[in-house]
């Protein structure tokens, strides 16, 4: 039998990286002096100002700060987002909320897409919340791409104008500092840390939460800040973020929050490797084998659904075993200058509805297929070689594919 989730070691010759403690987070102003690396997200949008000073560090206050060309506005405060959300709440206009950590790509601009064509007015947030990273995990290094996910807004902006399909309009970004979001100080990213959080359990303690511990405690009280603060009446997720999607749907039953929570499909690349903001860490090399965890669940949809299908725990995370092992092997089978090497956190079989493993597939409900690797940082880089944003550090990538009920 299998163990209650699928967890191997791809090579235990390659420590893991750590990461250094962040200091609070701020928004940079939307200046030329603060460009960002660039990310996947292309466009021809003019370079984006705004009102302030460009050599302003701290952003201050502007109530009428925009995107410029554009009517988006701008929102750095909790008190101005609430100022600009009251008259909609008397006009009983339908607000939807895309909460975001920035670095923008076509995942993002989809669930956008379509809260514009079920909301008057579209808020979404780009913050990169610290709470949601372990101490040793990769926050500094995020990818901090402001001016490129403003401009990215400017077209997406211009795109929803010309199509009469919509109810409504990206209306404003929201973008706190720590400052705002955390107003006691931020209490840390210790899992013994003291401070006001949100924990929804058991389903926040496993799988993603078992290797994660403070993860989704993090996301639960952000996303509790912000729904908070933006008031929607209805918030977007993507699917590739699966076990947050159920996190986020138990915490608005559990505490009676007047928001319907919409799950916009998972967005892939052509070969179906998942669009991640972190995939820009992966460099050319980790790229190409970075489709292993997608090839892996897909073999396993394959033999639940196959003619008769399999139903049972070991047939169908069997076919997901046979895929990440045989192509470790054939990776290993390279010199260090050509070899990819990876991690299997965990393949798992669970309940749909709450995470837990399960034996077997119960036709009627149906499962949910997902899985996180780790692609190790690169053994022997070759001169000149592209090893990704930040120089190619341990990336963890997440998958998942949902096991439909049966129709019959």
């Amino acid at each position: 039998m299998f163990a209650r989730t699928i967890r191997r070691a791809a090579s235990s010759r390659v420590a893991a990286t750590t990461f250094p403690t962040p200091a609070a987070m701020t928004m940079p102003r939307c200046s030329s002096s603060s460009i960002p690396r660039p990310t996947t997200t292309t466009t021809t949008s003019p370079t984006i100002r705004t009102m302030a000073s460009s050599s302003a560090r701290s952003p201050k206050l502007s109530s009428r700060e925009t995107i410029p060309s554009t009517r988006i506005r701008i929102l750095r405060s909790v008190d101005s987002v609430r100022a600009w959300r009251k008259p909609h709440q008397v006009d009983q206009r339908i607000v939807g909320l895309v909460p975001t950590m920035g670095a923008l790509h076509e995942g993002h601009l989809s669930l956008i897409r379509a809260a514009a064509r079920e909301s008057h007015e579209v808020v979404v947030s780009i913050y990169v919340n610290p709470a949601q990273f372990g101490v040793h995990e990769d926050l500094d290094s995020y990818p901090k791409t402001w001016q490129t996910d403003c401009a990215a807004l400017a077209q997406l902006d211009r795109e929803l104008a010309d199509d009469g399909s919509n109810l409504g309009r990206l209306s404003a970004v929201f973008a706190p500092t720590t400052n705002d979001m955390y107003p006691s100080g931020f209490p840390g990213q210790a899992v013994d840390s003291k401070g006001s959080f949100v924990n929804i359990t058991p389903v926040g303690e496993v799988l993603e939460g078992a290797s994660r511990p403070t993860f989704f405690r993090g996301v639960a009280t952000v996303c509790m800040k912000l729904f908070n603060v933006v008031q929607p009446d209805r918030v977007y997720f993507g699917q590739k973020d699966v076990q947050q999607t159920v996190v986020i749907r138990r915490m608005v039953r559990d505490f009676l929050m007047p928001i319907e929570v919409q799950i916009g499909a998972t967005t892939r690349e052509a070969d179906g490797l998942a669009l991640s903001s972190r995939n820009v860490y992966l460099g050319e090399r980790r790229r190409r084998v970075a489709t292993v965890l997608n090839r892996a669940l897909k073999a396993a949809e394959g033999r639940y659904s196959k003619g008769s299908g399999a139903l049972d725990r070991d047939s169908i995370l069997g076919a997901a075993l046979k895929v990440t092992t045989g192509t470790l092997a054939g990776q290993m089978a390279l010199a260090p200058e050509e070899r990819v090497t990876y991690e299997v956190d965990y393949i798992s079989l669970s309940d749909p509805e709450t995470m837990e493993e399960i034996e077997e597939v119960d036709p009627k409900k149906g499962g949910i297929l997902s899985g996180a690797v780790k692609m190790l940082p690169v053994e022997a880089p070759r001169p000149g070689e592209d090893l990704g944003h930040s120089g190619g550090p341990a990336v963890r990538l997440i998958d998942n594919i949902i096991l439909n009920p049966s129709s019959t």
